[in-house]
């Protein structure tokens, strides 16, 4: 008889020191304590009940749950032996850099307003998060592209969270000329700068920056990023580069991904495209 372990924890790392993951599946009670940080979790499967600061809940597959610097909790399974659930925990200087000026924003009068939600849109900007988070750990794509790719559903997943599910005052639409952002990710597709950078080249959050990135271009900056890629890859190959060359020089992690990329953006093969470029020089 297979004997299954009442408890395995992963735990990810991030582009970030002050932002981690864990993927935990657990039989385990834990006992009352709290956390320096803030925490958003996403029960994948099973039921919970907890402590919280607003009481004892209950928690289901599907369901968001989260935790504030310093709230008591605890845990335990309901309706079965174990649950498993994902956390993306945040240091509190991470939420002060999404208020957009953390001079003048105090981080400790933050509270998130609900220990368990239920928000499809947040949910799903967490899997984008998560998925990202643990590509990067497992080195897959470790470039300032994915980095980008990183912070963007990082931000995206806290302002949706602070946004709706905080005492955070709503932020002040303030002007910036995107035009700088745009050039900026053209001028060296090799060396993607972050979204932090951005942001701070035309003072706007990073939030604003990319929800006003996406309104005026239509993609966010790293989906730009790449489609500008992948169209200089067009070129370079059309030129005669060779394919490895080509994915070199444009900054995909390797052909693979290059080939990934067109086959998204023009529905075809950087192989099919180099055949077309070898008979129109016939």
């Amino acid at each position: 008889m297979k004997v299954t372990p009442d408890h395995t924890c992963r735990v990810f790392g991030s582009p970030w020191a002050d932002v981690y993951c864990t993927d935990i599946d657990s039989a385990r009670h834990y006992g009352k304590h709290w956390h320096a940080t803030f925490g958003l979790g996403l029960l994948e499967s099973g039921a919970q009940s907890s402590a919280s600061g607003q009481g004892q809940v209950e928690a289901y597959a599907g369901d968001l749950i989260t935790t504030n610097p310093g709230e008591v909790h605890d845990g335990r399974p309901i309706g079965g032996a174990s649950r498993r659930w994902r956390m993306v925990y945040l240091e509190p200087a991470v939420i002060a850099s999404m208020l957009g000026d953390p001079q003048s924003c105090a981080v400790a009068d933050v509270e998130l307003t609900r220990p368990v939600i239920e928000d499809e849109r947040l949910r799903a900007a967490l899997r984008e998060l998560f998925r990202r988070v643990e590509n990067d750990g497992a080195g897959q794509q470790s470039n300032g592209a994915h980095v980008l790719a990183c912070e963007e559903s990082l931000v995206q997943t806290c302002a949706l969270l602070l946004n709706v599910h905080s005492t955070t005052p709503a932020a002040r639409e303030i002007g910036g000329d995107l035009r700088r952002v745009r050039e900026r990710l053209g001028d060296d597709l090799l060396n993607a700068p972050t979204l932090t950078e951005l942001a701070a080249m035309c003072g706007l959050s990073k939030y604003q920056v990319l929800r006003r990135f996406e309104k005026t271009y239509g993609v966010p900056p790293h989906a730009w990023l790449l489609q500008q890629r992948t169209e200089r890859a067009r070129g370079l190959i059309r030129n005669g580069l060779s394919l490895a060359q080509t994915a070199s020089a444009c900054g995909f992690s390797d052909q693979s991904h290059m080939t990934r990329l067109f086959i998204r953006h023009f529905g075809f093969t950087p192989g099919a495209w180099q055949k077309v470029g070898v008979r129109a020089l016939q």
